[in-house]
């Protein structure tokens, strides 16, 4: 109610680690911490006295500034947590090489964002803004590429036909493959193939 109608009712939405876990709280250096300690006091100094007409005006422009800054620490600990988002990367690397190298895609289907997350111990979210800090892309375009290389590798060394791959590779219709690979390779399954003879 206290931000009803005001332009960050609007916006607090684009905040995406509102939707982070505890474990993905942000990180933020003893001088980042006073920073916030600051607003948040100024905050609470405005809401006891209440002053008249302007204390809600105030307090929405602290609540702003703080959350400006949590957006700055929170850009910023993605570059400065490099060696351990690094790990995050190399362990999605091996579940995805995991997946996609078992026999289990026919049964299961592919990998889903949140399956990855949850194996990595992480929510979606968090995991696909930190791959996008990472590498550019979302956790969903690595799934892809994952799964592009594999068909690729199926296409060049077996003679399996494209539904049989599809298959394989946890499709239930082969023309939703096709569709996939031919929108990252800008070749159909059967002109891929066809390129190695």
């Amino acid at each position: 109610m206290f931000l009803w109608n005001t332009p960050l009712a609007k916006t607090i939405k684009q905040f995406e680690y509102f939707d982070y876990t505890v474990n993905e709280a942000l990180f933020v250096s003893e001088k980042e911490e006073v920073t916030v300690t600051g607003i948040i006091k100024n905050i609470e100094q405005e809401y006891r006295s209440n002053i008249g007409k302007f204390s809600q005006n105030i307090i929405i422009a602290q609540l702003e500034l703080l959350l400006t800054y949590s957006v700055r620490f929170y850009q910023r600990q993605f570059i400065t947590r490099k060696i351990s988002n690094h790990k995050i990367l190399h362990r999605l690397e091996a579940i995805l090489a995991n997946c996609f190298n078992s026999d289990t895609l026919a049964k299961k289907g592919l990998p889903t964002v949140q399956y990855i997350a949850s194996a990595l111990n992480v929510s979606p979210n968090y995991l696909s803004s930190l791959l996008k800090v990472l590498t550019g892309q979302s956790t969903q375009q690595h799934i892809h590429n994952k799964l592009i290389e594999k068909a690729k590798e199926k296409l060049s060394t077996t003679n399996l036909t494209v539904s049989e791959i599809a298959y394989e590779l946890g499709f239930e219709h082969s023309q939703s493959f096709s569709k996939l690979f031919k929108s990252k390779t800008n070749l159909s399954p059967l002109q891929f193939r066809d390129s190695f003879n």
